[in-house]
């Protein structure tokens, strides 16, 4: 049997998108208490969140979302990475409050903000682990946010678009 590599490239992009879940799923959390919801998106649903980037950009004036959903659509699969909102009760002022009964109605705990950059910095890690090319952007995770990707009620969503190449399509960005 001949097993190609451009033919595997897809799947092989796909299984590490996994694994990268896997890392953001064991990354340490906030008092422990697991709040991070992960997903991979590719094909049909990549074509929809890069969809929902455009829409964005029109309705902010912001390009970099025009360019951020090209490199979507060059991308294998994206990885989803966002919390669900739940003060972690320290009374920590992190936040900008004196206490979390304090915080302002949509003011995230930044407890669930390290969280979700501590289980990006793992994902991103395993990424490196298995040589693919990798971005984080606010802008996937925006817009995949905006379509309820990750489920009701889960924010500060971030993407990380995964691909397999001879050269990443997400360095000699215009």
């Amino acid at each position: 049997m001949i097993m190609n590599e451009r033919d595997l490239r897809h799947a092989q992009a796909v299984d590490i998108a996994q694994k990268m879940m896997v890392a953001a799923r064991t990354a340490p959390k906030g008092k422990g208490v697991d709040i991070v919801e992960c997903a991979v998106v590719d094909g049909d649903d990549a074509e929809r969140l890069a969809q929902e980037m455009e829409r964005v950009s029109e309705e902010t004036g912001f390009k970099f979302f025009l360019r951020d959903a090209g490199n979507v659509r060059a991308s294998e699969c994206v990885v989803l990475v966002g919390t669900r909102e739940q003060a972690q009760g320290l009374n920590c002022g992190h936040c900008g409050f004196a206490t979390c009964e304090g915080r302002s109605q949509g003011v995230p705990c930044a407890i669930n903000s390290v969280d979700v950059g501590i289980a990006l910095g793992s994902a991103c890690a395993t990424a490196t682990d298995h040589r693919v090319d990798t971005r984080v952007m606010f802008s996937a995770g925006l817009a995949a946010q905006r379509l309820g990707m990750l489920g009701e009620g889960v924010r500060q969503v971030y993407g990380i678009v995964v691909s397999i190449s001879s050269k990443s399509p997400f360095f000699d960005r215009k």
